[in-house]
């Protein structure tokens, strides 16, 4: 599971199309999912759950900009901050640490393309 997220964090880092990078970033919760069907953990349970709702927040912005919504964008940073939380969160897992950090920082880099979490980033209240 270690080495996969890794390489999904190199795959969405390497990929100058924002549908690819959503693509690939999909691969993070499927990783997540097949490990706690084989070891539960409620761990990488709460992991799966964070890492599909934020797949839903990309896929929803990135649908939103599609329809012709460009009120707010997915800036690169977006994807560099979950890359680097899916590289934390892996290395979390490998040294059995928490893991609430990287999958905190992941969860504001998603929730920064929503409507709410765009206008507190506006307002300098939330912080990538």
């Amino acid at each position: 599971m270690v080495d996969e997220l890794k390489r999904v964090a190199d795959l969405v880092r390497q990929e100058p199309s924002i549908e690819k990078k959503t693509y690939y970033f999909s691969a993070a919760y499927g990783i997540t999912n097949r490990t706690y069907r084989y070891s539960f953990s409620k761990e990488v349970l709460i992991a799966d759950l964070l890492l599909t709702g934020v797949y839903n927040m990309l896929m929803e912005r990135l649908n939103a900009i599609k329809a012709g919504n460009q009120n707010v964008l997915l800036e690169p940073l977006v994807f560099e901050k979950i890359c680097d939380g899916l590289i934390e969160l892996a290395k979390c897992i490998e040294s059995n640490e928490s893991i609430f950090e990287p999958l905190g920082d992941i969860a504001v880099a998603g929730f920064s393309i929503t409507g709410i979490g765009n206008y507190l980033k506006e307002k300098g209240e939330l912080k990538l």
